[in-house]
């Protein structure tokens, strides 16, 4: 797992310009603690921050395949060789053995044992379409000499992020948009549009809070060349006949996800499991531990959260009924996994460093507050054990495994499905002039419309299979990228990859096109997946109920956070009340002490404050 930072322009000599490349690389290093490097070409600069997985001394970057009629045979460069073509690449390809065997058919030779170097060679051999054949997640750079053409291609589901500018000529890209905002030659500004988007949890592909900043979307590749910028779309989520019946779709899905965990434990670095104690984890933690004893490996290693005090803090409710940690520790003993728990106190969550973290490691005022800052301190304590982890994430955007999946309101509801029980901002504590600049209700209902659209049907499916269908592809195309993009984010920013396995594209594809009806059989939430592990899971998390990732219930997490906003409040000159309206923030406060028990409570606040802070650091106003 790696960061990328770069700079093309057709029209202008890049060869003396590599100074406003080098600070957007070290932007990077947190992504990339391991190595540097930047390749400097006359029309395109390319650098990379490595975070050595993979051939720990062959995988170094940028990577080149040189200018003349064998460079298919070979990814090293002769002195006085020209690069044909040059690869800055972030991420993991599962299957790069087979298409590494694949190649040496065609008469591919490999100096290394890296991934990247597959994706070279890839390249070299098949052209664009090369992307198709790949299975993983990953963003990456390549610079073609040959065509003066650059492809900025980012993987299927959006796992991994990738970014690109437009320049007057030109185009900037980076793994993340601090790479491009530390170009001397580009000012940060803020889109207001795009600002709503992400506050209205919109998510629609591409956009960014950031003019002249886009988001290359999942599945898709941006081209620049001498004809400017362009994305094509390599792969959507389609629709198509399941002809298997309950047994045979069990029996596959346990398959693609033995196979995928199988894919996903190659490393040369230690591996780990986040085990929270429901389904999804213990699934994967289950399967890596069958990998591991196959293997006459040691146990798998597991990690789980959890906050001081929270024995006799917690409160349950219909949102979280349960604490994890009981869970985590009986399936840690039922699978027999090397288990640790890492324990996180309210001074710790409320630490300024801390919480400005992660303001840095987004780049955007989105934050679900504790959880983000507990997220990344879990990702922290991981990372001096391990440096790989497999997580749970996207189950229950597959199998349909949130409440809201099951709530007849919720399903009927003309909007976004998760905007019944999580918002980040509520648009009456908005500023008004902000909410109607932007039509803050009306953008969501049409980016709600727009994300409909895209969903194909088949003509036999019934009006519920056609709705439930179209619920579980708006998780999968807007929901879930910002679960990915927070995940991302805060594990890289802690030197950590975090593999998701429940995210490889077989697996999506199959279970996307499995009828409702076989994957929640009797209306029991995740049934299929249930019905698939059954043999693996303790039959009390078979039996759980879901519950999110955990928050403190410590109440001097809400005085500070109560502090805070006050402090925020009695600075009427702050940037923020550009976007959130005063006075309906100062009506939350009036709230008594424990109103903001539910993370839905805080998330008002939380806004505000990290808004103020980006703004801020960020120098940064609507225009």
């Amino acid at each position: 797992m790696c960061g990328i930072a770069g700079w093309a322009d057709v029209g202008l000599d890049l060869t003396r310009e590599v100074d406003g490349v080098e600070p957007m690389v070290r932007t990077m290093a947190c992504r990339g603690p391991d190595a540097a490097g930047i390749h400097a070409g006359e029309h395109a600069v390319l650098g990379h921050r490595r975070l050595a997985i993979i051939d720990l001394e062959g995988g170094r970057q940028p990577m080149s395949a040189p200018m003349r009629p064998d460079a298919a045979t070979s990814a090293g460069l002769g002195e006085g060789e020209r690069p044909a073509v040059v690869l800055s690449y972030s991420g993991e390809v599962y299957n790069f053995r087979e298409l590494r065997e694949e190649l040496r058919g065609f008469g591919h030779t490999f100096r290394t044992r890296s991934d990247t170097e597959v994706v070279l060679h890839a390249y070299l051999q098949w052209g664009q379409d090369f992307v198709r054949r790949l299975n993983g997640m990953f963003a990456f750079a390549l610079w073609d000499e040959r065509d003066q053409r650059l492809l900025l291609v980012r993987d299927r589901l959006g796992i991994k992020p990738l970014y690109v500018a437009r320049l007057a000529s030109g185009v900037l890209f980076g793994s993340e948009p601090k790479a491009i905002l530390a170009h001397p030659g580009f000012r940060a500004r803020i889109d207001s549009q795009g600002l709503a988007d992400l506050l209205g949890l919109a998510k629609t592909p591409g956009v960014t809070p950031y003019r002249d900043i886009e988001e290359v979307p999942p599945g898709c590749v941006a081209v620049y060349d001498r004809h400017g910028l362009r994305t094509d779309r390599y792969w959507s989520l389609g629709r198509h006949p399941h002809e298997d019946d309950a047994e045979a779709t069990a029996g596959t899905v346990r398959a693609l996800l033995e196979d995928t965990v199988t894919r996903q434990m190659v490393t040369d670095v230690p591996l780990c499991t986040l085990l929270s104690g429901g389904l999804d984890s213990t699934v994967l933690t289950a399967l890596a531990a069958q990998v591991q004893a196959r293997a006459g490996e040691p146990p798998v290693r597991s990690f789980a959260v959890d906050f001081t005090g929270s024995e006799a803090d917690f409160r349950a409710s219909d949102f979280r009924p349960e604490r994890d940690s009981p869970y985590a520790l009986e399936a840690a003993r039922h699978i027999g996994t090397d288990h640790r728990l890492i324990e996180l106190s309210a001074g710790e969550l409320t630490r300024d460093a801390h919480r400005d973290a992660v303001l840095r490691a987004h780049d955007l005022p989105y934050t679900f507050g504790d959880v983000d800052t507990s997220l990344h301190l879990l990702f922290r304590g991981i990372r001096e054990h391990s440096t790989v982890a497999l997580s749970g994430e996207s189950a229950d955007e597959v199998f349909g495994g949130y409440a809201w999946f099951h709530d007849p309101a919720a399903v009927r509801a003309a909007r976004f499905p998760w905007l019944s029980r999580m918002q980040l901002i509520t648009p009456e504590l908005l500023a008004p002039a902000f909410r109607a600049a932007t039509r803050f209700e009306e953008y969501r209902a049409d980016r709600y419309a727009q994300a409909l659209r895209e969903v194909e049907h088949l003509p036999g499916d019934s009006p519920s299979e056609r709705r439930m269908r179209e619920i579980g592809h708006l998780h999968l195309t807007r929901w879930l990228p910002a679960l990915l993009d927070r995940k991302d984010r805060l594990s890289m920013a802690a030197g950590l990859e975090v593999r998701v396995p429940f995210c490889d594209h077989r697996l999506v594809e199959y279970v996307h096109n499995t009828p409702w009806d076989l994957k929640t059989p009797g209306g029991d939430p995740k049934g299929l997946l249930k019905r698939a592990t059954r043999d693996i899971v303790p039959r009390s998390v078979l039996e759980r109920r879901k519950s999110p990732y955990p928050t403190t219930a410590d109440q001097l997490y809400e005085k500070d956070l109560r502090a805070r906003t006050q402090t925020l409040l009695a600075d009427r000159s702050s940037p923020a009340f550009d976007v959130v309206d005063a006075r309906e923030l100062a009506r939350l406060l009036e709230h008594p002490q424990g109103h903001f028990d539910t993370q839905l409570r805080r998330n008002g606040l939380e806004t505000a404050l990290y808004l103020d802070r980006w703004m801020r650091e960020y120098g940064i106003a609507p225009e």
